[in-house]
């Protein structure tokens, strides 16, 4: 059974970088029929926020990804990793470690002067005699020494590293005894029983280390898939300015989870040239082994283009809902598919689609003089005059009845169309901009179209 994981740190919210593993992760356990479990890496205790572990759980409620089982917090775990360094110390596979700060920064400088890779000299690795006074000693594992430490990565192929190359014995417990991020997380998977460890490229440096804390506990390696990053349009690292913001900001911005996720897992991932992913489809297709090699870049456009075709396709209800969460409520509106189906072609966001709405619903306060300057002059008071005359007595219901009613109305007075339904435009909305006459009379209902006309009538332009 394929086991994987999404392991957030709780000090700060969830990005779109730690969604893309997350949804990665959860495709290819739920493909396989296997498991999706959260743990929340919270030993930094002085990092930890209690805001940004809800953020995180949040943001999988809103994209509609479940996990399964209890969330795993690292904290409740301190006992469990101290038997495990107690265990390498007896079996003479971890040692105490009195080397002091200057000492280390001392080396480090000597290190750095000879242009040699600054790293921990092993001077306590087999030390017997008399410990230092005064010094609370760290935790270091026997790292191998001159061997390769390899491993098939799922993406990157066969990796291969020398030990002397990139590794010290290094600490797997503190001095005030906390254990250290490679140690408990190597504890954590193998413990969790994970099969598969899906997480970005960054944390290569940190597989061999892991390594070799499994191999040193006798626990089974994982298959590992180290995902590149995701970069901004010019190819540097992505900041908040480029879209590396919160997750739950893109719902305030009006984007729907299916389109984020849709995004997302095009971003490093591909089956042929289709860019529409439901679910579904995501769950059939997706394999971890055909993520790209290569680092992918953030477009925004390509992440509008997808809010929008989901603006088109997804039920009322869930538009509906989704305005509702933006503090729009038209449940009680007679006339809401009308509403959202007039407007959802234009907007290419919920935000968008609320102040589109919101232009139609709400009375205007004020006209937009360019509008006004262009389309309100002529006869244009005459007209709409015997506009509001002719439909006072008119039973209006339906697009097609307004339709019908206006089009009786300008052949009776041998008027184009342009002549009324600009006017009636910035009447109902303020500006010349609206989806169809018809559909926009049709929403607001015949009172309230004859009371915004009649209120344009008495400004004085």
């Amino acid at each position: 059974m394929i086991v994987t994981r999404f392991a957030p740190s709780p000090t700060g919210y969830l990005h779109i970088g730690g969604l893309r593993t997350a949804l990665y992760s959860y495709l290819w356990a739920r493909r396989n029929k296997g498991k999706f479990l959260l743990r929340i890496e919270d030993t930094d205790q002085k990092r930890n926020s209690q805001e940004a572990l809800e953020a995180i759980k949040k943001a999988f409620d809103w994209v509609g990804m479940e996990y399964d089982g209890d969330v795993i917090y690292q904290s409740e775990r301190f006992d469990l990793y101290k038997k495990y360094i107690q265990q390498l110390l007896d079996e003479g596979k971890a040692y105490y470690c009195y080397m002091t700060k200057e000492e280390l920064d001392a080396l480090r400088e000597e290190q750095m002067a000879k242009k040699e890779r600054p790293k921990y000299d092993g001077r306590y690795r087999d030390f017997t005699g008399i410990p230092p006074e005064g010094v609370e000693p760290v935790i270091r594992i026997k790292a191998p020494q001159n061997e390769n430490i390899e491993f098939e990565d799922g993406i990157k192929g066969h990796m291969s590293f020398n030990s002397d190359d990139i590794l010290d014995d290094f600490i797997i417990a503190r001095s005030d005894g906390t254990p250290t991020y490679n140690f408990v997380v190597a504890i954590d998977d193998a413990l969790m029983g994970l099969t598969d460890v899906i997480r970005g490229d960054d944390h290569l440096v940190n597989t061999p280390k892991q390594i070799v804390v499994y191999k040193a506990l006798g626990f089974d390696l994982p298959k590992f898939y180290h995902v590149p990053m995701i970069l901004n349009p010019q190819g540097k690292k992505l900041s908040k300015r480029d879209g590396a913001t919160d997750v739950m900001e893109y719902k305030a911005m009006g984007y729907f989870p299916e389109a984020l996720l849709n995004f997302l897992v095009r971003l490093g991932w591909s089956h042929g040239d289709q860019e529409i992913f439901s679910m579904k489809e995501m769950l059939e297709l997706f394999d971890p082994k055909d993520i790209n090699k290569s680092a992918s870049a953030y477009n925004a456009e390509k992440l509008l283009w997808l809010n929008s075709h989901y603006m088109k396709t997804l039920p009322y209800e869930r538009i509906e809902s989704d305005l509702k969460d933006l503090g729009l409520d038209i449940s009680n509106h007679p006339q809401k598919e009308l509403l959202i189906d007039s407007h959802r072609e234009r907007a290419k966001t919920v935000v968008e689609l609320k102040e589109q709405i919101e232009s139609i619903i709400n009375e205007p306060n004020e006209y937009d003089p360019k509008a006004v300057k262009k389309f309100l002059k002529g006869e244009w008071r005459e007209t709409l005059e015997k506009f509001v005359e002719f439909m006072k007595d008119k039973e209006l219901k339906s697009s097609e009845d307004f339709e019908e009613a206006t089009k009786e109305f300008l052949e009776a007075n041998e008027l184009k169309l342009g002549k009324l339904a600009q006017p009636i435009r910035i009447a109902v909305t303020g500006s010349s901009v609206s989806p169809s006459v018809y559909d926009t009379m049709a929403i607001i209902g015949k009172d309230e179209l004859l009371k915004r006309v009649e209120k344009l009538l008495k400004e004085e332009f």
